[in-house]
Formats: structure tokens, C-alpha cells, sequence
């Protein structure tokens, strides 16, 4: 598992193909991520009512304008068929795959203004 002092890596699993067409049908992010929703902590003992949301280790992002499922490593050690679940998905479906991690978004700065 990743160190709790450095960003969790990540595979950004891409809605468009090794050719480059977008990929179809457009909710295909959603469904991918929601197949994976019962792998996040607690796992099982979520019950009912861990359909509710999105597990924290495969969630469906749009990233410059591109549908994307951000899959954390982390998944892998939790459950690796899962793991192998999403990354058989993007090969069988020829998608683009990057290695990367998200980073937080920094608040808006106010320029400085200058007094005088």
C-alpha cells in the first residue's frame, strides 16, 4: 500500500482508444466505476447501503473533457481480481491507460495588489 507521506498512484483508464475514437456507450465510466463500488474500506460491512456511492479506489472523473475511470493502486492489494477486473476491461476494450495520481486542487489565489 502506498505510503501515507506520498500522493497514491493511480491508472487513469481513458474513454478513448488506441485509435483514438471516443469510446462508447458514453455512460461506460459510471458503469465500470459502479460495478466496483462495494471495494472501499469496510468492504462488506457497508451492507445496503454501500450502493450509495462510488468506492474511493475507482471513481469515474471527466479530465479535459475525456471520461475517465482514476483507479487507485491501492485496489490492487485490497482485491486483485477486482484489480484485474478494471485493467482487463481497458485492454480488451483498447483504451488509453496512463499512470499518474491526481492532486488536490489548489484554492484560488488573490493577486497582491500594491498599495500607493
Amino acid at each position: 500500500m502506498p505510503s501515507p507521506h506520498s500522493p497514491s498512484r493511480e491508472v487513469f483508464i481513458q474513454g478513448v482508444t488506441l485509435d483514438g475514437r471516443t469510446f462508447r456507450p458514453s455512460d461506460w465510466a459510471e458503469r465500470l466505476a459502479g460495478a466496483m463500488s462495494s471495494f472501499r474500506p469496510g468492504g462488506a460491512q457497508m451492507g445496503r447501503a454501500a450502493h450509495i456511492g462510488y468506492s474511493p479506489y475507482c471513481v469515474p472523473n471527466l479530465i479535459h473533457g475525456v471520461r475517465c475511470v482514476v483507479v487507485n493502486e491501492a485496489l490492487r492489494e485490497l482485491e486483485p481480481m477486482a484489480w484485474d477486473f478494471v485493467m482487463n476491461f481497458a485492454r480488451d476494450n483498447q483504451l488509453q491507460v496512463a499512470d499518474a495520481c491526481l492532486l488536490p486542487e489548489l484554492p484560488a489565489t488573490v493577486p497582491a495588489t500594491q498599495s500607493g
